[in-house]
């Protein structure tokens, strides 16, 4: 286990990076943000920090781990929710996985299909689609045309 934890250090620190356009959004949201993921909290912290993106979320970071069951179960969900003291009508996800969507929509969560990931096929979309996202996108700049009363207007800055 020693020899595998340094290997995820090591891809982590030469091989992960954030995905394009994501510290920008982060930047003009006027919404409370949190992570709920499935990652062990040592790993979620280290992949948050090599990518430069841990500051953005201050303390809302939840891992799975902290909860009974993970995705796609919406225990993560609903706990990430209460860490945030939002109400569930009010939160929206952003999920990559076919069991991070169905975990989002049994917690009663709008969700978004996000299909601009590594590991992301051509069939992604629609396999996020039938989990029950919303909708997908693959870049992180149309977002902001989804959820446009979340962003600051890019003008008044």
């Amino acid at each position: 286990m020693p020899q595998m934890h340094a290997r995820i250090t090591q891809a982590y620190a030469t091989e992960l990076r954030a995905v394009e356009g994501v510290a920008d959004i982060l930047n003009r949201l006027r919404a409370p943000v949190c992570v709920a993921s499935s990652s062990a909290p040592g790993k979620l912290r280290l992949g948050l920090e090599t990518t430069g993106l841990l500051h953005h979320f201050g303390g809302n970071v939840v891992s799975a781990s902290s909860v009974a069951r993970g995705k796609p179960a919406p225990d993560v969900f609903l706990y990430a929710a209460g860490w945030m003291r939002a109400d569930i009508r009010d939160c929206v996800v952003i999920e990559d996985s076919v069991p991070g969507v169905t975990a989002a929509r049994a917690a009663g969560l709008r969700v978004f299909g996000f299909t601009g990931g590594g590991h992301c096929h051509p069939d992604h979309g629609a396999r996020l689609l039938a989990a029950g996202a919303e909708r997908v996108f693959g870049t992180m700049r149309d977002l902001p045309q989804f959820l446009p009363e979340a962003f600051a207007d890019p003008l008044a800055a």
